[in-house]
């Protein structure tokens, strides 16, 4: 099985995420071995950021590393755990809001479209914005 990022870069609808990721300096840890759940928005999700945001964060590297990081929980947790739980801490520091109803997901304001994509270091479920940590979605 592929890993993470390669798994992302085969997808081919998630070449902003890819590169954000190497922006930020977040690649290594789509590689390492460790097992990790990305909730991945799609380049549509991107492109429904207010105009110029991701230019801006481009510039930004310290924040569009949280925002990045924000997207990666640690361990693998498929839709069967996502039923089970109500948040996630992720690697940025701070938790999502996971909600559950009717066999779909949000997580926080974004709709899962797709889950339990395995990888062979973690999973990836595909939703449909972009989340943004409470400390930088303030600033």
């Amino acid at each position: 099985m592929a890993d993470l990022l390669e798994t992302a870069v085969n997808a081919g609808n998630f070449n902003t995420l890819v590169k954000a990721a190497k922006a930020a300096n977040l690649i290594e840890i789509l590689k390492s071995p460790g097992s990790f759940t990305l909730f991945a928005p799609t380049d549509e999700a991107f492109a429904n950021l207010p105009e110029g945001t991701l230019d801006s964060l481009l510039q930004d590297i310290p924040k569009l590393k949280k925002i990045v990081a924000y997207h990666i929980a640690s361990g693998d947790v498929r839709s069967d755990d996502l039923i089970q739980i109500n948040e996630a801490a992720t690697l940025e520091g701070s938790i999502v809001a996971i909600e559950s109803a009717d066999g779909k997901f949000k997580v926080n304001n974004a709709n899962v479209l797709k889950t339990d994509i395995l990888t062979d270091n973690g999973v990836i479920h595909i939703i449909d914005a972009v989340l943004m940590p409470a400390m930088v979605a303030g600033s």
